[in-house]
C-alpha cells in the first residue's frame, strides 16, 4: 500500500506568533515524538527526555504569564498545540495537560512571592508536575478525601495516599489537596509539595490497557513536612481551587481526545485509499466512505466545541458548562472514531503492526480521567435544569 501523508489540520489562529508556535509544535511532534511512539509505548517507556525538550522550547507553560517563563498564549492556541502533541503520542499530550493542571493552582491562586519563587522552574526550568486530588476511596466524590494536613508551628504535616496520579513517582512537584478542617469541601486546602520531600513515595505504576508509557501510580505522603509558604490560597479554599483547575483541565483532555481521533482518522484514510479489493481501493466503497465522512464530521464538531469553550475562558466569561460538554463530546468522539478506525483496517486493525488498536485502547481512558463522562453529564444537567431536588 502506498504511503499517504495525513492532511494538515486547517487551523484558525489569532496571530502570526500563534501560527509559528503551532508550526514549531508540529515539527517537534513529527521529528522527536511520533517516530518512537509505538515502540516506546509497547515497552512502557516514559519519555522524560521529550518533556525536557518541550520545557526548553517553552511549550510546558504556554497559557501562563511570560513574567514567570510562560508563553502567555490564549487557551485557544494552547489547546491546539496540545492537540498536535496528542496526535503524535497521547502520553506526551496528556502529560503536558496534566503538568498545566498541576501548575494552575499556584499560577491562579498563589501569592506574588510564591509565584516568583516557584513558577519559573515549573514553567520553563525542566520540572514536571502532577495533580493529586483522587484517592483510593474518593474518586468522583472528591470532597470526601481523607489525606490530612496538620499544622505544626510554621509547617504542615501531610499524611495520606493519593490514587490514579499521572506522573506519580516521576514528578518533580505535586499539587496536593488535603483536609485541614471540617468534613466536606470546605475543609480542604491546597499545597505545593516537592517530589523529593522526605516521606513522599510512589507505589509501582498501575498496569493499564493503554498509555503504558505514562506512569499512573498511587502516591504516599507519610508525615511529609512542608512550610506554610507552600500552602496555596487560603485554608479551606482547596476544593474550590481544585474544581477551578478541573474546568480548564477538561479542555485539555478534550483537545487531547481530538488529537487522538485525528490520528486515527488519518490512519484509516491512508489504509482505505491504499488497500485494494475487487480491483479498486476500499475507500471507493460507499459503506467505508460514509464511515470516514462521519469520523471527520465528529472530529470537526469536537474541535469547534472545545475552541468555543476556550474562547469563553479567554474572554473571562463562565465556561464550566461548555468545558464539561467539550470533555464529554470529544472523548466520546475519540472512542467512536478509534473503534471505527480499527473496523476499517479489518484484521490489520486488530494487530499491533498498525497503530489503530493502540489508539482505541488509549481512547478509553479519556472517558474516565478528570471526571468520568457520567460526571460531565451531571455537571451539564445542573447548568441546564438546575441542581437536583432531594
Amino acid at each position: 500500500m502506498p504511503d499517504r501523508a495525513p492532511q494538515q489540520v486547517d487551523r484558525q489562529l489569532p496571530t502570526d506568533e500563534a501560527r509559528e508556535l503551532i508550526s514549531l509544535v508540529r515539527d517537534i511532534a513529527r521529528r522527536e515524538i511520533a517516530p518512537a511512539a509505538a515502540e516506546e509505548e509497547d515497552a512502557g517507556h516514559f519519555p522524560r527526555e521529550v518533556f525536557a525538550l518541550l520545557s526548553a522550547s517553552g511549550l510546558l507553560g504556554l497559557p501562563y504569564d511570560a513574567e514567570y517563563g510562560g508563553g502567555e498564549q490564549p487557551y485557544e492556541v494552547y489547546l491546539q498545540a496540545l492537540e498536535e502533541l496528542a496526535a503524535a503520542r497521547l502520553t506526551v499530550g496528556l502529560g503536558v495537560s496534566v503538568h498545566t493542571l498541576a501548575s494552575y493552582a499556584l499560577a491562579a491562586y498563589g501569592s506574588k512571592e510564591q509565584q516568583v519563587e516557584h513558577l519559573p522552574a515549573m514553567l520553563g526550568g525542566g520540572l514536571l508536575g502532577a495533580y493529586c486530588l483522587s484517592e483510593p476511596s474518593s474518586g468522583s466524590d472528591a470532597a470526601s478525601l481523607r489525606t490530612k494536613a496538620v499544622r505544626e508551628g510554621d509547617d504542615w504535616v501531610i499524611t495520606g495516599t493519593k490514587a490514579w496520579i499521572t506522573h506519580g513517582g516521576v514528578a518533580d512537584f505535586y499539587t496536593v489537596m488535603a483536609r485541614t478542617g471540617e468534613e466536606g469541601p470546605r475543609g480542604i486546602t491546597a499545597f505545593l509539595v516537592p517530589g523529593d520531600a522526605d516521606g513522599v513515595s510512589a507505589a509501582p505504576p498501575e498496569k493499564k490497557m493503554g498509555m503504558k508509557g505514562s506512569p499512573t501510580a498511587q502516591v504516599h505522603f507519610d508525615g511529609v513536612r512542608v512550610a506554610d509558604g507552600r500552602r496555596i490560597g487560603e485554608e479551606g479554599q482547596g476544593f474550590a481551587i481544585a474544581l477551578s483547575a478541573l474546568d480548564s483541565g477538561r479542555l485539555g483532555i478534550a483537545a487531547c481526545a481530538i488529537g487522538l481521533a485525528q490520528a486515527a482518522l488519518d490512519e484509516a484514510v491512508a489504509y482505505a485509499t491504499g488497500r485494494e479489493q475487487f480491483g479498486r481501493p476500499i475507500a471507493d466503497f460507499q459503506g467505508l466512505r460514509f464511515m470516514l465522512a462521519d469520523m471527520a464530521t465528529q472530529i470537526e464538531a469536537g474541535r469547534a466545541l472545545y475552541l468555543a469553550a476556550a474562547r469563553l475562558r479567554d474572554a473571562g466569561r463562565p465556561f464550566a458548562k461548555q468545558a464539561a460538554m467539550a470533555k464529554l463530546h470529544c472523548t466520546d468522539t475519540a472512542m467512536r472514531v478509534t473503534t471505527d478506525a480499527v473496523q476499517i483496517l479489518g484484521g490489520y486493525g486488530y494487530t499491533a503492526d498498525f497503530p489503530a488498536e493502540r489508539y482505541m485502547r488509549e481512547a478509553k481512558v479519556l472517558q474516565i480521567v478528570e471526571g468520568t463522562n457520567q460526571i460531565q453529564r451531571m455537571v451539564i444537567a445542573r447548568h441546564v435544569a438546575g441542581p437536583e431536588t432531594r
